[in-house]
């Protein structure tokens, strides 16, 4: 869930700059060559620093908050999840002109998750539907089940937002891409999404950014869920996703039977995967093959159902 601060500008990052507030404000990694971590995410310019940790830095304002929230709730929650998630280290100052907070995490070994490789499998629509269980049955004692205001100074709440939030941008999207998808059954989705009754159980924990590029896989088998930058608590509707980012039509139907999802939830799951592929397919298609690819196949999975 961003902010919506897009209009601060975004600040110029290269190994340089990694290098001098790496050097300055953690001496005893200032000797660990960086390495560019490319394709990286559109939140952040991320680099491996030595074999065994990560230097990550946000691109623009809409991410600042995830060094703070990570930093502040990955260690509650990582013992009650069957897969591993990032191990925050340290979080960095602004420096060097770079404006904003920053983040240093243990490296995690393994690939990106590809629909190729793992569409088709059971096992790995059951090991996400039992990642989601366990997330969302994880109650801290200080849990914030309002959302809170800010998470350890991050300046960044947990209350997830609605999906009639993106209505007119969704809308628009729609019209827009009329053509390239079907509009009409785009339209018919969104209103059934945006009409299903909303949540009404306690809140609990979602990952917020759920999809491929967000798991890793180590010899063709899932090891770690990564970027936390969403993560939230309220309606877990946003997580399922991954549903239509990553699994066949078989497999779906393994992942939301091991979830139990009600059919409430699940056409929710489904207005948030086409909401976020029509952001990201307008967003970057037209500068990135690879994502107009995938945010192709999430928008036609969706409407498949």
């Amino acid at each position: 869930m961003t902010t919506g601060s897009t209009a601060v500008p975004r600040p110029a990052i290269d190994a340089a700059l990694a290098g001098r507030l790496v050097d300055t404000q953690f001496p005893q990694w200032s000797a660990l060559p960086l390495e560019l971590l490319e394709p990286a995410g559109s939140d952040h310019v991320i680099y491996r620093l030595g074999d065994d940790l990560t230097v990550r830095l946000p691109r623009h304002a809409d991410a600042i908050g995830q060094a703070a929230k990570e930093a502040a709730w990955l260690p509650r929650l990582a013992p009650h999840l069957p897969l591993a998630i990032p191990v925050p280290v340290a979080v960095g100052r602004p420096d060097f002109g770079y404006p904003w907070p920053w983040a240093v995490s243990r490296w995690l070994d393994g690939e990106v998750a590809t629909a190729e490789s793992l569409g088709d499998s059971p096992r790995a629509a059951v090991q996400l539907a039992e990642f989601l269980t366990a997330l969302q049955a994880c109650v801290p004692e200080d849990l914030p089940v309002d959302g809170g205001a800010d998470i350890a100074g991050g300046g960044e709440g947990l209350a997830g937002e609605p999906l009639a939030v993106r209505d007119r941008a969704t809308r628009a999207a729609i019209a827009e891409l009329d053509g390239v998808f079907d509009a009409a059954a785009m339209t018919e989705l969104w209103d059934a999404a945006l009409d299903a009754p909303a949540w009404d159980r306690p809140p609990v924990w979602f990952h917020g950014d759920f999809h491929t590029g967000n798991l890793l896989t180590v010899d063709g088998r899932l090891s770690a869920v990564i970027d936390f930058g969403g993560l939230g608590v309220g309606d877990p509707a946003c997580d399922l996703m991954i549903a239509y980012t990553l699994m066949s039509a078989g497999s779906r139907s393994v992942f939301r039977t091991a979830l139990g999802v009600d059919e409430a939830t699940w056409t929710r799951g489904r207005g948030w995967a086409l909401a976020t592929g029509l952001n990201a397919y307008t967003t970057y298609a037209a500068v990135s093959p690879r994502v107009a690819a995938q945010t192709s196949r999430q928008i036609t999975e969706a409407l498949i159902g």
